[in-house]
């Protein structure tokens, strides 16, 4: 399902009402209003401004993203600044800028909203929507953090609480169900119309659905750490009604904008890769590649491209794989933990055909993300049909749960929904009914390695969506990835959490001294486990 919408339009009204918001704190304050308190912000704004600035942020996505979960999950690397994930070298201001850019902005926003609408009965689907919203935007950063400021959380305008205390990740899990329950119950198609919504327009089966498939998302975390809540959570989601087709899909349609570090308007995983020069743009990593490889997946070539640029025409970006492979060049990536200078190959002269030789030299050997899926407009999957399916497989493998149909029908259903999804993109491929069932006759779920076929497609099909690939693997261990250990690493395993902001231990000291007493060793250490991340 596509949604399209002005999208400009929408931030410069979001920033309008902001700055008219603060030029009457200015004039007005001293007298009768609250002048740290804005008493006519539409929340609507709110809302609007924290969904897009969830995929179009570029300081968050590129540093949590491309520079540290994706490579962390070796499913990218090879560029300088991969090294912080490819190669666990330690940097806590990249980790800090979820943290530090989150609070005072998308959380501050949300929970205003979330309060400012719930006093009002005009607007009981913005209030579900923007609790929804709340839900989606934490459970990135507890499951990134850990235990984390929630439920005092953005409260500074609202209670004067500047020092918020950390809830453990338990208690906020706990919160999350209660809310998406709450939530996906008082959406109501016969109550206000929330139309400027970037996710689905205002449609209220759809947010039904976002929000008990995130509960599905969600519930599944707690599969090791408390088998029976998860359970329990997982039989709920889907008695309330998941996503049953790609129509149900959570995207954002980005603008083709290359945004920067100010704008929100183009997707900030593109924007991210394409900010820089080709040679120094990250590679697909050999394990990614070798999965796709071994399983004959025929979203091999089309994902993974190689390209040459003229040195004297650095836009001149050339397509130059199927001219590679003539040349008996394979697909090649960067192994884990290595540069893209590293395995260093001579360049290769190639015939684009019309007696036009190019030579091809090392880093254009190794394969990049197609074109097609890093566009600055390319669209942002939040929550998909083909996730939601291999979840369900999941679920049913480990438990035996009912839950519409047996694990291996959900697991054909995610793969064919993953493959289909992307012809979803300006230019992606579309992979044909033969080529699925192929695939799905070549990778059955073959006995005792279930969880690990369906968890390493879900890592497949979570490629550019490095946080919730990261959340996955760590959770289930698949695929099982050898640590990418090299001269510069500052750990000998794989890194399983993001560091606390230094700023937060200069300014909430006590509360936040509590919850790193609570880790591994009393230490605040990306070694450390997040609650629901059990041994």
């Amino acid at each position: 399902m596509k949604r399209y919408i002005n999208k400009i339009a929408i931030v410069l009204l979001a920033v309008t009402t902001l700055s008219i918001s603060c030029k009457k704190f200015e004039d007005f304050g001293s007298l009768n209003t609250d002048p740290t308190k804005s008493s006519n912000l539409d929340p609507i704004n709110q809302l609007v401004l924290t969904q897009l600035r969830f995929s179009g942020e570029l300081t968050i996505n590129e540093r949590s993203s491309i520079i540290m979960t994706m490579p962390l999950v070796q499913q990218i690397g090879g560029a300088y600044y991969n090294r912080y994930g490819f190669e666990y070298v330690k940097n806590r201001q990249y980790m800090s800028e979820l943290w530090e850019l989150g609070y005072p902005n998308d959380v501050l926003n949300i929970v205003d909203a979330a309060e400012r609408s719930a006093k009002d009965p005009l607007k009981s689907n913005l209030n579900a929507m923007c609790r929804i919203m709340k839900v989606y935007i934490f459970a990135r950063m507890t499951d990134l953090y850990g235990d984390i400021p929630y439920k005092q959380a953005g409260k500074a305008y609202i209670s004067g609480i500047i020092r918020p205390e950390f809830d453990t990740q338990q208690d906020i899990y706990n919160d999350f169900f209660k809310e998406l329950k709450e939530a996906s119950a008082q959406l109501d198609a016969s109550k206000d119309n929330v139309a400027a919504d970037i996710y689905y327009q205002g449609n209220i089966v759809a947010w039904k659905k976002f929000a008990n498939s995130l509960h599905l998302r969600l519930a599944m975390r707690l599969s090791k750490v408390d088998p029976d809540k998860a359970k329990a959570e997982v039989q709920a989601a889907y008695a309330a009604g998941v996503f049953i087709s790609a129509d149900d899909n959570c995207i954002t349609h980005h603008t083709d904008v290359q945004n920067s570090y100010s704008d929100i308007r183009g997707n900030g995983i593109s924007v991210a890769i394409n900010q820089y020069p080709d040679e120094g743009r990250p590679r697909i990593c050999s394990t990614l590649l070798k999965a796709m490889s071994d399983a004959n997946d025929p979203r091999l070539k089309p994902i993974a491209r190689n390209y040459w640029v003229n040195p004297d025409k650095p836009s001149e970006r050339l397509d130059v794989s199927d001219a590679l492979r003539t040349a008996g060049v394979g697909i090649i990536g960067v192994g884990p933990g290595k540069y893209n200078y590293d395995d260093f190959m001579g360049a290769v002269n190639v015939d684009l055909g019309g007696g036009r030789i190019v030579q091809v030299p090392n880093n254009g050997q190794k394969v990049q993300l197609a074109n097609w899926m890093i566009t600055n407009d390319a669209p942002y999957f939040h929550i998909t049909y083909a996730e939601t399916e291999l979840l369900l497989a999941e679920a049913n493998q480990r438990w035996n749960l009912n839950l519409g149909a047996s694990a291996k029908t959900h697991y054909e259903n995610g793969v064919a929904a993953a493959m289909k999804q992307l012809a979803l993109f300006k230019g992606g491929p579309v992979i044909t009914y033969t080529q699925i069932q192929n695939f799905r006759t070549d990778n059955p779920l073959a006995p005792g390695n279930e969880l690990k076929a369906i968890d390493t497609q879900l890592w497949i099909a979570l490629l550019l969506n490095g946080p919730e690939a990261y959340s996955n693997w760590r959770r289930t261990g698949f695929p099982v990835l050898a640590p990418a250990i090299t001269g510069e690493s500052t750990t000998t395993t794989t890194p399983r959490r993001f560091e606390y902001p230094l700023t937060e231990t200069e300014q909430n000291a006590t509360n936040i001294n509590k919850a790193i007493a609570k880790l591994t060793g009393g230490l605040d250490d990306w070694t450390a486990r997040v609650w629901w991340d059990k041994q």
